[in-house]
């Protein structure tokens, strides 16, 4: 599903919106170009557009839950996922939830880690947001790495 009725998707690839998700205006939640899918940041938005949770760790949960709802929608599992990129505006609360995340992390993605980083921001685009993912996952087809 294209993130505009009006605009064609780039060629070889589909714009992608997930039913469930809050609306995407002015983007798309995911982007599939053959076996790879670009997913966009995901907050802990309800269905609503409001954000759901107050700590670090209920967030995580929702934007986790979210991210994988988009990749869902795009073909994909969170067994796919192969990068993932995190957000958060307090890196001092991410590291005290740490044993909290670790619980949220399996019960999305189980206990395989894809490659990641944690940057800290000032703020997200909704205020209330802590945390936002953002990731990229290769669906099976894409074949394994080649070796050095």
């Amino acid at each position: 599903m294209s993130g505009r009725d009006d605009a064609p998707a780039p060629r070889g690839a589909e714009l992608i919106n997930a039913p469930g998700l809050a609306p995407a205006v002015g983007f798309s939640h995911a982007a599939r170009a053959g076996t790879i899918v670009f997913l966009a940041g995901q907050a802990a938005q309800g269905p609503d557009g409001a954000i759901v949770g107050q700590t670090v760790a209920e967030q995580f949960d929702v934007a986790a839950k979210n991210l994988v709802q988009a990749l869902r929608a795009a073909g994909g599992a969170p067994e796919d996922l192969v990068w993932l990129q995190v957000f958060v505006t307090d890196v001092d609360a991410y590291r005290r939830s740490l044993g909290q995340l670790g619980d949220v992390w399996r019960r999305h993605f189980g206990r395989r880690y894809p490659a990641m980083g944690l940057f800290g921001v000032s703020e997200l685009f909704d205020p209330a947001a802590k945390v936002e993912l953002m990731g990229l996952a290769a669906l099976p087809g894409a074949g394994p790495a080649p070796r050095a």
